[in-house]
């Protein structure tokens, strides 16, 4: 895992499909908009597909199919928006993960297609981009196979839970619709487990703790991007359902996510599943000081033999 790079290039992965260049697209225009490189990259296999039992002819060998892939993907780009845009081709042996990775060292962001599976097999394809976003330590956007520039682009949601696991998710929201000139809306969602909207607590008394919680979590944003206008909204659903319920009105759903070589967030794994606009999963990186307090707090809970 690498640190983030706020001022990197951006990275898109090339697959060879035509649906690709959809999501090719997507990052060039993030490039275009933040002057940064855009960096094409094809991962392949050593392992060719070839089989005796297919016609008696071979296919060309994978390094040279990922790098046709590239030539036309770079073609296509330089079609789309000329040599104003700088741009680097890379195929990477190896497997999908390691490759991306790697080639996301040093990046802004790396842009990924969403895969059209179903079912138990969507599951798995999010939660590989999950440890990928892990791994890679950039913020990594899963775009859709169908995404196309709309108005909505320029509207930014992103979820916030009051932890540090939000830290990183807020300074890129809020970077994003400062780049795109556009709104952010700031999603705080989930009843706590005593369910405080009872007769016990008439005044609601999450709805303050929630709003106090939102005003202490933005103050520092808001005063860095004061041009950005904030939307905050307070939500009963689930996280995940509270984020897919706005993802159909806004361009970009951006959520935090854990790092380490095992993520487990559910919250961003149901959203890059449920939702049709392009998704940004952003890792946190804990400090040294908190990953020792957690090691203490870990090891104190530990009973004595």
């Amino acid at each position: 895992m690498t640190a983030w790079n706020r001022t990197g290039s951006v990275v898109v992965e090339v697959d060879g499909s035509a649906e690709n260049l959809r999501v090719v697209d997507y990052a060039a225009a993030e490039a275009l908009q933040s002057g940064a490189e855009l960096v094409l990259v094809a991962p392949y296999s050593a392992h060719g597909s070839y089989s005796p039992m297919m016609p008696a002819y071979a296919s060309k060998p994978p390094a040279e199919l990922a790098d046709a892939t590239l030539r036309i993907a770079v073609a296509h780009v330089r079609h789309q928006h000329g040599y104003g845009l700088e741009l680097a081709a890379v195929a990477g042996e190896g497997s999908r993960a390691r490759v991306l990775a790697h080639a996301a060292r040093a990046a802004r962001m790396l842009v990924v297609g969403r895969s059209r599976s179903r079912g138990p097999q969507r599951l798995v394809h999010t939660q590989a981009n999950l440890t990928l976003a892990a791994r890679a330590g950039c913020p990594v956007i899963v775009v859709p196979l169908s995404w196309k520039p709309s108005l909505l682009d320029r509207k930014v949601a992103v979820g916030i839970d009051g932890t540090p696991l939000s830290d990183e998710a807020l300074e890129f929201a809020f970077s994003m619709a400062a780049g795109r000139d556009g709104d952010l809306i700031v999603v705080h969602a989930g009843l706590p487990a005593e369910r405080p909207f009872n007769d016990e607590d008439p005044e609601g008394a999450w709805i303050s703790r929630a709003e106090y919680l939102m005003s202490e979590t933005l103050g520092p944003w808001t005063s860095r991007f004061p041009r950005v206008r904030v939307t905050r909204f307070l939500s009963s659903r689930p996280p995940a359902a509270a984020l897919v319920h706005e993802s159909s009105d806004v361009g970009l759903v951006v959520v935090g996510a854990h790092s380490g070589a095992l993520p487990v967030d559910p919250v961003a794994r149901r959203s890059m599943a449920a939702m049709t606009c392009p998704v940004a999963i952003v890792p946190h990186h804990p400090t040294e000081s908190v990953k020792s307090r957690a090691g203490r707090r870990a090891a104190s809970a530990v009973p004595a033999h």
